[in-house]
C-alpha cells in the first residue's frame, strides 16, 4: 500500500509554499500564515478560519513534528505480526503483516503517535479513510479490512497487493505504451466511479496511489488506494473551504482559488496521471507550490501530442477533456468518463500484440492468425500426449462493448445429451458449454467471453487453458478420441 510521502518533516508548514515540493508531495494543508503567496479570494477564506493569534498575543513556539519513529518489524500489533516495512507517509507507517487468527497477509497501516498528540483531528481523518475504504467493494480499490487501536496506536487492515505502484513503474520505463496507459487509467476511473456514485471524492488521486497487482505478463490490474484525503461530498449550499488539500502538480486549477474539492477534480488529477504516463514527464515544472498555482492558473495544459505525434487522436481528445480548464468542459465525474476510455480502448487495443502478451513464454501453447479474419487459432498442449484447439474471435455484434469470444468443440451433440450439458454447465467455473453448428451439424462447445478493453493478458490466456482443458473432456467422453 501506497503511502504521500512529505517533503519536509511538518507539511503543514507554510513555508512550504516557497521550498521545493517534489512531484509526490502531498499538502494536507496550508494554514493562514501562508495568505501572502495565496490568490486573493484564498488568502480571504484562510483567514476565516485562521488558528493564527491575535496580534496582541504571542504566537505559540513552533513545535516541530518528527516523522513515525515507531519500529514494528519483527513485532506483534494484537493480532498483526508486522512482517516488513513498506514504507512511511504523511500518516504514518505501513508494514507487510500476517494476521494471526485469520492466517492471511495484509498491509497495515499505523498512525503516527506524534501526528496524532498535536492534531485532534487526525484520528478522526484516518477514521474516515477506513470507514470510506470498506463501504467500496470493486476490483479496482484496495480493500479495507479493519480499523482499531491496540496499545495506544491506531491502526487499519488493508488488502496486501503483491506488486509496484504506478509511479514505481514509470519512474523504471519513463512513459508507458498508448494501450498500457489508457488501460490503467480506465481501471483507476472504474474504481473512482465506485466511490463517486457514494458521494466519496478521493482529492489526491496520483501515480503513487495507484497500485498495479503483479502478474506473469504484462502490468497488472490497477487498484486506487490511499482514501486517507477522501472526503464526502456535501450537501447543495454548503460549501467549506479545504484549503490546499492534494499533491500540487495534480491539483485542478479551480482549487487554487479557493474552490472546494469535487469529482471533477479527481478527473483532472487522473488526466495528469494519463498525460505523465503518455509522455513522461508532468504538465508544469514549477519546483514551489507558488509556481505551480501561477502556471496552473495562467498557462495552458501543454498539448500531448506534442510529446507523442503518434498518438491515436480519441486518447488526445480524452486527456485534453480530462484537463480542461473550465470545469464545466471537462468530465464531471468518473461515472462519465469510464465508459469514454474503456470505449476508446476497443477502438486502439491490438489484439494480435494482447495475444503475444499473453502467450509470451508459455511453451504448451502455440497460435496464429487467420489470414482476413477477426479470429486467431490456439493450440493447447494437455496431458496423455492430448492437445485441443482454441479459437479466439473479436465479436463486435449487438453487443455494447467489443468483446473477445473464447471457443472450442468438444464433440456431435443430440438432444439426449442437452440436460448432462445443462447440468453440466451448473457446476463450470468459468465458461459455459453451448450448442453450435459445425459444418452444418450441431456442437457442444466451451466458450467464454471477454470485454476486448478490459480483459487482462494472464486472464485470457488461463481462460484459454480452461476452455481448451473442458471442452477436451467433452470431447473424451462423447468420442474417446482426440480430433479437435
Amino acid at each position: 500500500m501506497s503511502e504521500p510521502v512529505p517533503a519536509h518533516e511538518d507539511l503543514h508548514d507554510a513555508a512550504a509554499l516557497g521550498e521545493s515540493v517534489p512531484s509526490g508531495t502531498t499538502i494536507l494543508y496550508v494554514p493562514q500564515t501562508a495568505s501572502s503567496v495565496l490568490p486573493p479570494s484564498v488568502a480571504a477564506e484562510s483567514d476565516k478560519h485562521s488558528q493564527t493569534p491575535a496580534a496582541d498575543q504571542s504566537p505559540a513556539p513552533k513545535r516541530t513534528i518528527k516523522p513515525h519513529a515507531e519500529k514494528l518489524t519483527g513485532k506483534t500489533l494484537g493480532v498483526y505480526r508486522c512482517d516488513t516495512l513498506l514504507g512511511r507517509g504523511a500518516m504514518g507507517a505501513v508494514y507487510l503483516a500476517f494476521h494471526q487468527q485469520l492466517e492471511r497477509r495484509c498491509a497495515l497501516k499505523v498512525l503516527s503517535p506524534k501526528y496524532v498528540e498535536t492534531d485532534a483531528d487526525y484520528v478522526n481523518r484516518f477514521r474516515q479513510e477506513a470507514i470510506a475504504v470498506a463501504n467500496l467493494h470493486h476490483p479496482n480499490v484496495v480493500m479495507a479490512y479493519a480499523v482499531g487501536k491496540h496499545d495506544d496506536l491506531h491502526y487499519l487492515e488493508m488488502e496486501f497487493v503483491a506488486g509496484n505502484s504506478l509511479q514505481k513503474v514509470l519512474d523504471t520505463r519513463q512513459r508507458l505504451t498508448p494501450t498500457d496507459a489508457l488501460r490503467i487509467t480506465a481501471e483507476v476511473a472504474d474504481g473512482l466511479a465506485a466511490a463517486h456514485r457514494t458521494g466519496l471524492i478521493h482529492r489526491d488521486v496520483k501515480p503513487e496511489n495507484v497500485l498495479l497487482t503483479k502478474e506473469l505478463h504484462g502490468l497488472g490490474r490497477a487498484k486506487i488506494g490511499d482514501f486517507g484525503l477522501a472526503k464526502r461530498v456535501r450537501g447543495r449550499g454548503e460549501k467549506v473551504f479545504d484549503g490546499l488539500v492534494g499533491t500540487p502538480h495534480y491539483m485542478a486549477p479551480e482549487l487554487f482559488t479557493g474552490a472546494t474539492a469535487s469529482p471533477s477534480t479527481d478527473m483532472y488529477a487522473l488526466g495528469v496521471c494519463l498525460f505523465r504516463m503518455l509522455t513522461g514527464r508532468l504538465p508544469f515544472n514549477g519546483k514551489t507550490v507558488k509556481q505551480l498555482m501561477s502556471q496552473a492558473m495562467t498557462q495552458s495544459f501543454p498539448d500531448v501530442r506534442i510529446d507523442c505525434a503518434e498518438l491515436p487522436n480519441e486518447v488526445a481528445q480524452i486527456v485534453d477533456w480530462l484537463v480542461h480548464r473550465d470545469p464545466q468542459q471537462r468530465a464531471h465525474d468518473a461515472d462519465e468518463a469510464q465508459p469514454r476510455l474503456f470505449a476508446a480502448l476497443e477502438q486502439i487495443r491490438d489484439v494480435h500484440q494482447l495475444l503475444a502478451e499473453a502467450f509470451d513464454g508459455e511453451q504448451d501453447i502455440a497460435w496464429s492468425a487467420r489470414e482476413s479474419s477477426n479470429e486467431f487459432d490456439v493450440v493447447v498442449k494437455l496431458p496423455l500426449n492430448r492437445q485441443q484447439r482454441v479459437v479466439i474471435a473479436s465479436v463486435d455484434d449487438n453487443v455494447p462493448f467489443r468483446q473477445l469470444q473464447i471457443f472450442s468443440i468438444g464433440g456431435p451433440a443430440s438432444p439426449a445429451q442437452y440436460e448432462l450439458a445443462l447440468r453440466r454447465n451448473a457446476i463450470q467455473p468459468h465458461g459455459s458449454i453451448a450448442v453450435r453448428d459445425v459444418n452444418g451439424q450441431p456442437h457442444f462447445v466451451m466458450v467464454e467471453n471477454h470485454s476486448r478493453a478490459k480483459v487482462a493478458s494472464d486472464e485470457l490466456c488461463r481462460s484459454v487453458r480452461h476452455i481448451a482443458r473442458h471442452a477436451d473432456a467433452v470431447e473424451d467422453f462423447l468420442t474417446g478420441r482426440d480430433v479437435n
